[in-house]
């Protein structure tokens, strides 16, 4: 069994939930990521921030076989990355 740390951990659950593209200063988060509003809050007084991992999260991740490049074709530090079934079973381990 693979022991994650909870950054590690956090960035596989933002892979879950779509694949995860590279950003400005070395960050990895979903695809025209926007800042979005809590659902209750009626007025959108609180913006909840984009989440995002690190370009290093991501490697150790990918190390471990939970993450792998969505086109193998370029460079995995420029293709996006999806998450593995192993990946995703190991999500379920954790909950």
């Amino acid at each position: 069994m693979i022991e994650l740390t909870p950054t590690q951990i956090r960035g596989l659950k933002l892979a879950k939930d779509g694949d995860v593209y590279p950003q400005v200063g070395k960050k990895w988060t979903h695809l025209n990521a926007e800042i979005t509003y809590a659902r209750t809050d009626r007025f959108k007084e609180r913006p909840q921030k984009i989440k995002f991992l690190t370009t290093t999260t991501l490697t150790e991740l990918r190390e471990h076989g939970l993450l792998k490049p969505v086109d193998p074709d370029i460079a995995p530090e420029e293709s996006a990355h999806g998450i593995t079934m192993a990946g995703k079973i190991l999500l379920l381990k954790i909950k």
